[in-house]
């Protein structure tokens, strides 16, 4: 061998082996301590005793009509194509694309409510299988949020501001708490389409960013056909050993440089590539669910075989779930319904509604809906009259923010509880209102989180998820 010896090429693999994980994990060690591989948390211990472990945040990208689903208004119906009352507006001026209308027909949902379970929810004929688990649930009819447009609206949710560049909460999660797995990601983000409307606005890879915190909480995006995460397979001719001798050499190098300029993000880019390294065994075996029985995988729905299907990544979810992924993340597009809603809610509805339900009953019956904390919910809600033409067969719905209906269950949630209510229109919150700021500071304090302690200087100036407000929703809280 040349320039090196035999000998002196057996006692250099020797040195860089004596670590179980190779040099890079020695190398990370030496700088953040044990639980570098999952990104290094803030906290020693939660501020006070969690009740969730982890989260699965159902996030229905462009956002579902609540006086369709959840909010029913029956009265309405004998008022269907009257003018919205200007009282009911309060002085409001109309924004977005009905911003020009010269008039604002009401549009009465043209779909049948039924009150469901010992709580007497009350929930769409669309979604006829969340209707059988609303004693699980914890419904809050009054969300409101300061976003109009769908981009700002899913940035607000995620970071707490409408401008980008501000970490996402699953960033925020991982952060503070650390990861419980050290060979899958603790941030986890699966994306699919639904039926409802095929021209969505895309989904940007900064709603799962780390914005300012270290780059190793960015969430890892999981594709929906091929390798799940690019580059995770070795090129042709390159085993694990030799994978490994690499990765060795190139921490060695970025240790060094990491010496001498101290830069954090070298010692993040160390640890995304032992991560990566890992995930080439534990990526295939988390997806493969041949194991699964037919009546698991039933519980799923006729589309969780179907890769890159919502209903394939709900079942993902519970496996991530139960390999100690701290926060999970399905975006699921299709909900921006402007024109011809009925047909295309109703497919929305189809594609999630049995898989949303499967989920739950499947961590219930593991055990684990007792430490997970599952969220459903978009990022603003629809106008109570028609966008465009009116007929009681069809209608469409703008983006409305003043009020909306999201849900909880799981880990510190109560149960079988609707929290809030809307004026006669849907359109003014009028019980209890639940603003996007509330809802995050929720979820992180049944994570055992105080959100106005997990900050992290920058430029001069301690940010956190919520900024300067959040309340506790205390009436979802068990």
């Amino acid at each position: 061998m040349n320039p090196l010896s035999l000998q002196d090429a057996l006692n250099r693999r020797t040195f860089l082996r004596s670590s179980a994980h190779g040099f890079g994990l020695a190398a990370l060690g030496s700088m953040f301590g044990s639980n570098a591989m999952g990104g290094v948390p803030l906290l020693d211990k939660p501020h006070h005793l969690p009740k969730a472990k982890r989260v699965i945040y159902l996030f229905q990208s462009g956002a579902p009509s609540q006086m369709d689903l959840f909010d029913p208004k029956p009265m309405l119906e004998k008022r269907f194509g009257e003018e919205l009352p200007d009282s009911i507006r309060q002085g409001q001026r109309i924004t977005g694309m009905t911003s020009g209308q010269k008039t604002l027909p009401v549009a009465p949902s043209k779909f049948k409510f039924a009150q469901y379970g010992q709580s007497g929810a009350w929930v769409s004929e669309l979604m006829p299988e969340t209707a059988k688990i609303v004693d699980d649930l914890c419904i809050i009819r009054s969300m409101h949020t300061e976003a109009i447009n769908h981009d700002p609206a899913v940035t607000f949710f995620q970071s707490g501001s409408q401008l980008a560049g501000r970490p996402s909460i699953g960033s925020w999660v991982s952060y503070g708490l650390g990861s419980s797995n050290s060979d899958l990601p603790n941030y986890v983000v699966l994306t699919s389409r639904g039926t409802g409307r095929p021209n969505d606005q895309p989904l940007a890879d900064r709603y799962w960013g780390a914005g300012f915190l270290p780059t190793e909480h960015s969430g890892v995006k999981f594709r929906n056909a091929g390798d799940p995460v690019l580059y995770l397979s070795d090129p042709a001719g390159i085993d694990r050993v030799r994978r490994r001798d690499m990765l060795d050499d190139l921490a060695a190098l970025n240790q060094r440089r990491h010496g001498i300029v101290g830069d954090p993000e070298i010692a993040a880019r160390i640890a995304q590539y032992e991560m990566a390294f890992r995930m080439q065994a534990s990526v295939p075996e988390l997806t493969d669910v041949s194991g699964e029985s037919e009546t698991v995988l039933g519980m799923y729905g006729p589309d969780v075989k179907k890769p890159g299907t919502y209903a394939a990544n709900c079942l993902l979810a519970r496996r991530l779930a139960e390999r100690g992924v701290r926060f999970i993340q399905l975006f699921h597009q299709g909900w921006d319904h402007h024109g011809g809603l009925p047909k295309a809610l109703a497919g929305q509805c189809r594609d999630t509604d049995h898989a949303t339900a499967g989920l739950l009953r499947d961590l219930k019956q593991r055990g684990l809906l007792e430490d997970t904390l599952v969220v459903w919910g978009g990022e603003f809600g629809r106008t109570i009259y028609s966008q465009g033409k009116l007929t009681r067969e069809n209608y469409g719905r703008d983006h409305h923010p003043r009020c909306f209906t999201m849900w909880l269950a799981g880990a510190g949630v109560r149960k079988g509880v609707t929290i809030g209510s809307t004026d006669d229109y849907s359109y003014n919150i009028v019980e209890d209102p639940v603003h996007v700021h509330d809802l995050n500071a929720t979820i992180l304090h049944l994570l055992g989180v105080d959100h106005e302690k997990l900050v992290f200087k920058y430029q001069g100036r301690q940010y956190r998820l919520t900024d300067v407000h959040g309340h506790l929703v205390r009436k979802a809280m068990a």
